[in-house]
C-alpha cells in the first residue's frame, strides 16, 4: 500500500467534517438572520401596541391647557408625557390612559417658539445624546456574535450527544458504536481470577492459543470458531469470563450490551453494528463481546407483532458475522441467560459455532472461587473453606463473593482483625434469609407454634434415611420476610434424586404443619411455603419425571427458561391436566398422613427439643441429636465456638455517624467469640494473615 491510499480514509475524513462544518455555518446564518427579523418585528408589534400618534396641533393645544409633563425629542419625533390623571380621547372616542405612551411628530424645526411656550407652560423638555454606533460594530452585535453562540451551543449540544451515544437525524455519533475498548492492562482479568468453570475455559483455551499462534492452525487448513456462546445462570461469570479470554490473549476487548444496540430510531442498531465491526478490523487481532444478547437476537416472529428496529439490528449482525474473515483473528463471544429465545439464524454453525455453558460450580469449583475470593480477605485459623463449600451447595460465583464480603463487614462491626468460621457460615445465612429481625415482638403463643414447626421439619428429616441432615435451626424472624427457619446442609452433592428422596423431601417440608395440627390442632400461614415447595416438588415428580404410577414415563410438561429458573408449561390435554392434580394432590395427602403418623411416634421428642429451642431461640443440628439421643445439648458446640457463647441481643448504636464523621474502630467485646491470639499478634505486628485454603 502506498502513501496515497494511506492518506486516501483521512483526507476523506476531513472533506466530510468540513463539510458538516459549512452546513453547520450556514443554518446558523440562517436561524440569526430569522431569530432577528423575528426579533424587529416583535418590538414593532409591541410598540403599536403601547402607543399612540396624535398631530402636531392636538399636542400644541395640550400643551396650552397644562396637560403636558414632559416631552423628548428624538430624531424628527416627540414622545409626550402627559400630566398624572390625564386621559387622552381620539376622535373615535377611544380613551389612552398612563399606559399609552403618545407621541407626535416633528413639524420642521421647533426654533425658539416651540420652546419659549413649553417654558411659558412649565414643560420640562430634554434632547438626549444618542452616540451614534459604527456600522461594521452594529453588523458584528446584530448578526456575527449571534451566529457564533449558535454555533458555539451546537457543537456544544452534539458533544453532549455525542458521549450519550445518541443524537438527531445522523448527528452526533448517532450511529457510533458505544464500546468500550479494555486492553490487557485495563481489564486486569486473567483466567486465575475465574475459578469453579473448568470446562468453559477448556473451550476458550483454542481461541487464546489462536490468537497467540495463527501458523498453526492455518497451515494445517483450520479455521478458528467465529463465535462463542456463553450460556449459564445469572452470577455464573460470563462475563468474567469473556474478559479474561481477552486478559489472556492479551489482545483488544470490545465490549458492548445487547440493549446499546437499540434505540427509537429505526436504522440506528444496525448502523452501530457496523461501525463496532470496522473498529474491530483496525485493531485486529481482538475479541468482540456482546453481553445479553438475547435483547438483540431473539426470534423473528412476526405472528404477534415485528420490532423493525431489532430485527434490523439482528440482521445486520448476521450479515457482519459472514462478512469478516476469522483468519484476521477477531473473535465474537456473547452471553445469555436465554438461549431458548435466540433466533436460529443466530445459532447455525459459522456464525456461534460453539455454545459453552458456564453451569452452576460443583464442590471442587466452589472451593476454587473461594479461595479466590478470600485472597484478599484476612481469615482466622479456625476457617474451614471446604466446609463452607460443602454448605453452599447451588450457590453461583456471585453468591459466594456477596457471602465472603458479608463476612467482612460482619468481622469488622464485630470489633475483630480477621475472618472466623462463624462469619463465613452467619453470612451464608444472611444471603439465603435475611439478617436477624431483633426487634420484632412475637407472642409466646406464636413463639410456640413457630418453635414446633421448624422442629417438626427438623424431627421429619432426623428421623428418616434419605433426608438432608439439619445444621441449625431458628425461631429468630429475619428481613426476608421468614419467622424462623431450619437449615439443611447436605453431606456430599447430590446431581440426582431418586423417586424416595423427592417424597422424602415433600414429608419433611409437610412435617411443620403437622406438626401444628398435632400439638395445637390448627393450621396457621406459616406453612406457606412449604406447601409451594412440596406442591413443586410432586408436580415434577408426575409431570417431568416420569414416576408417577398413573402416568408412567409421560412427560406432561416441558422448562421454560432454564437458565432462569422458570417453571414449565403443560403440553398435554386438558383431560390429563386435571388427572395430573388429582394425581399431585393425592401424593400430597398421602405424603401429610406419612409425616404426621412420624411425628405422633416421636411426640416426646418433638417436645423436649421444641422446648430447648423455645428456650435458646437458636440451636445446631448437633444439639438436636445429643437431644434425641439423650446427651446434654449444652455440651456441644455451634459453628465450631464453644457452646457456652453469650445469646444476648446486640445493643443498638447510640449513635449514627454522618458521613463526614469518621466511624471508629470499634473494641473487640470479651462477650463474642475472638479470633485466635496468633492471628491478632501478627495482625498488631503488621505480618501477613494465613490465607485460607
Amino acid at each position: 500500500m502506498n502513501d496515497n491510499q494511506k492518506k486516501t480514509p483521512n483526507n476523506n475524513r476531513n472533506k466530510k467534517n468540513l463539510s458538516g462544518l459549512l452546513i453547520l455555518l450556514a443554518w446558523a446564518v440562517v436561524l440569526t438572520v430569522v431569530f432577528n427579523y423575528l426579533s424587529a418585528y416583535s418590538k414593532e408589534a409591541t410598540n403599536a401596541a403601547t402607543t399612540q400618534e396624535i398631530d402636531y396641533s392636538e399636542f400644541i393645544q395640550m400643551v396650552k391647557d397644562d396637560k403636558v409633563e414632559e416631552v423628548i425629542f428624538t430624531d424628527g419625533m416627540l414622545e409626550i408625557t402627559p400630566v398624572d390623571g390625564y386621559v387622552y380621547v381620539d376622535e373615535d372616542g377611544k380613551e389612552y390612559d398612563e399606559n399609552y405612551t403618545l407621541f407626535t411628530m416633528q413639524m420642521g424645526s421647533y426654533g425658539v417658539g416651540l420652546l419659549d411656550l413649553l417654558d411659558e407652560h412649565g414643560v420640562k423638555y430634554t434632547n438626549p445624546y444618542e452616540p451614534q454606533m459604527s456600522p461594521i460594530l452594529e453588523f458584528m452585535l446584530t448578526y456575527i456574535l449571534p451566529t457564533i453562540l449558535m454555533v458555539g451551543l451546537f457543537v456544544l449540544f452534539m458533544n453532549l450527544m455525542a458521549r450519550r451515544g445518541g443524537g438527531i437525524g445522523g448527528i452526533g455519533n448517532v450511529g457510533k458504536s458505544n464500546a468500550k475498548v479494555y486492553m490487557e492492562k485495563t481489564t486486569g482479568v486473567t483466567f486465575a481470577d475465574v475459578a469453579g468453570q473448568d470446562e468453559a475455559k477448556e473451550s476458550l483455551v483454542e481461541i487464546i492459543d489462536f490468537l497467540h499462534n495463527p501458523g498453526k492452525y492455518t497451515a494445517i487448513g483450520a479455521k478458528l470458531p467465529r463465535g462463542a456462546l456463553l450460556v449459564g445462570s445469572p452470577g455464573t461469570g460470563k462475563t468474567l469470563l469473556a474478559k479474561a479470554v481477552a486478559g489472556e490473549a492479551g489482545v483488544p476487548f470490545f465490549s458492548i450490551s445487547g440493549s446499546g444496540f437499540v434505540e427509537m430510531f429505526v436504522g440506528v442498531g444496525a448502523s452501530r453494528v457496523r461501525d463496532l465491526f470496522q473498529e474491530a478490523a483496525k485493531v485486529a487481532p481482538c475479541i468482540i463481546f456482546i453481553d445479553e444478547i438475547d435483547a438483540i437476537g431473539k426470534t423473528r416472529d412476526t405472528r404477534f407483532g415485528g420490532n423493525d428496529e431489532r430485527e434490523q439490528t439482528l440482521n445486520q449482525l448476521l450479515a457482519e458475522m459472514d462478512g469478516f474473515d476469522p483468519s484476521k483473528g477477531i473473535i465474537v463471544l456473547a452471553a445469555t441467560n436465554r438461549p431458548e429465545v435466540l433466533d436460529k439464524a443466530l445459532l447455525r454453525p459459522g456464525r456461534f459455532d460453539r455454545r459453552i455453558t458456564v453451569d452452576r460450580p460443583n464442590l471442587a469449583g466452589r472451593l476454587a472461587t473461594l479461595q479466590v475470593h478470600t485472597r484478599k480477605i484476612r481469615l482466622a485459623e479456625d476457617v474451614n473453606l471446604e466446609k463452607i463449600a460443602q454448605a453452599t451447595a447451588g450457590c453461583v460465583g456471585a453468591d459466594l463473593a456477596n457471602m465472603v464480603n458479608e463476612a467482612a463487614l460482619r468481622a469488622v462491626r464485630h470489633g475483630r482483625h480477621a475472618v472466623n468460621q462463624e462469619d463465613l457460615l452467619v453470612s451464608f445465612e444472611v444471603v439465603i434469609a435475611g439478617a436477624e429481625k431483633k426487634g420484632t415482638v412475637i407472642t409466646e403463643q406464636e413463639k410456640k407454634i413457630i418453635a414446633y414447626h421448624e422442629v417438626g421439619h427438623a424431627l421429619a428429616a432426623a428421623k428418616q434415611k434419605n433426608a438432608q441432615p439439619v445444621t441449625k435451626i431458628t425461631i429468630v424472624p429475619h428481613t426476608e420476610g421468614t419467622l424462623g427457619y431450619t437449615l439443611h446442609l447436605p453431606e456430599e452433592e447430590k446431581f440426582l434424586m431418586s423417586k424416595e428422596d423427592i417424597l422424602t423431601e415433600i414429608r419433611t417440608l409437610l412435617a411443620g404443619r403437622c406438626a401444628e395440627e398435632l400439638v395445637f390442632d390448627t393450621q396457621t400461614s406459616g406453612a406457606a411455603n412449604d406447601i409451594e415447595r412440596a406442591t413443586e416438588l410432586a408436580r415434577n415428580l408426575v409431570a417431568r419425571f416420569g414416576m408417577s404410577d398413573t402416568f408412567g414415563m409421560m412427560a406432561l410438561g416441558s422448562v421454560q427458561n432454564q437458565y432462569l429458573d422458570g417453571g414449565y408449561s403443560m403440553n398435554c390435554a386438558q383431560e390429563t391436566f386435571a388427572a395430573a392434580d388429582r394425581e399431585v394432590a393425592s401424593l400430597l395427602q398421602r405424603c401429610h398422613a406419612e409425616a404426621l403418623e412420624l411425628l405422633r411416634q416421636n411426640r416426646e421428642m418433638l417436645d423436649a427439643v421444641a422446648a430447648y429451642l423455645i428456650k435458646k431461640e437458636t440451636i445446631t443440628g448437633a444439639q438436636m441429636m445429643a437431644i434425641l439421643e439423650g446427651r446434654d445439648p449444652d455440651q456441644e458446640e455451634y459453628y465450631g465456638v464453644p457452646a457456652q457463647r453469650d445469646n444476648t441481643i446486640e445493643a443498638p448504636a447510640k449513635h449514627i455517624s454522618m458521613t463526614s464523621e469518621p466511624i471508629a474502630m470499634p473494641t473487640a467485646s470479651a462477650d463474642l467469640p475472638e479470633a485466635s491470639s496468633e492471628e491478632e499478634k501478627k495482625a498488631d505486628d503488621g505480618q501477613e494473615p494465613k490465607d485460607g485454603q
